[in-house]
């Protein structure tokens, strides 16, 4: 049994120290960002239960349109970050590591997990802090099952077959 850390894990090479420390005014400007998104996700409905459901129950096309365009952009940006050589604030270059399929099961159950929490909950991950600070207090479950969730696959980790 071995514990793990960071550096030793793949894709984290730590070798390389940063170029420059990222200036402290960007955690303001990732503060306002983040507070814009949270604007942003609560106007398009986006933390709507009601909309997850509808997702959930095939009942509309709305929240696949949505997650699609993510997807898209996603897509998008990181061929562009791998055409231009972009490099992170701190001026590393940013890379990438593929993402071995193997026979997909740990996709497939992790996908399956992730996909029941978030039925369960009405909620996906991602927007939960926004959801708190929307004053549905009792996200705060959520995020306190998602840390301990967390907390468990670090501590398994080791243990799993990757």
């Amino acid at each position: 049994m071995t514990s793990n850390t960071l550096p030793d894990l793949p894709g984290w090479d730590v070798s390389t120290p940063p170029a420059r420390p990222p200036h402290p005014a960007f955690l303001a400007v990732y503060l306002l960002l983040g507070i814009a998104f949270g604007i942003v996700l609560t106007r398009s409905e986006v933390l709507s239960w009601f909309r997850i459901q509808e997702m959930f129950r095939f009942q509309s096309i709305r929240m696949y349109g949505i997650i699609g365009s993510a997807i898209a952009t996603a897509a998008a940006s990181i061929a562009l970050i791998k055409a231009v050589g972009a490099k992170s604030v701190a001026g590393n270059a940013i890379q990438i590591p593929p993402k071995p399929l193997g026979r997909g099961i740990s996709y497939a159950a992790g996908g399956t997990i992730f996909g029941l929490g978030w039925a369960l909950t009405g909620a996906c991950p991602g927007p939960l802090f926004a959801l708190i600070g929307n004053g549905v207090s009792v996200m705060i479950v959520a995020v306190l099952s998602a840390l301990v969730g967390t907390a468990t696959y670090s501590w398994l980790r080791p243990r799993l077959p990757h």
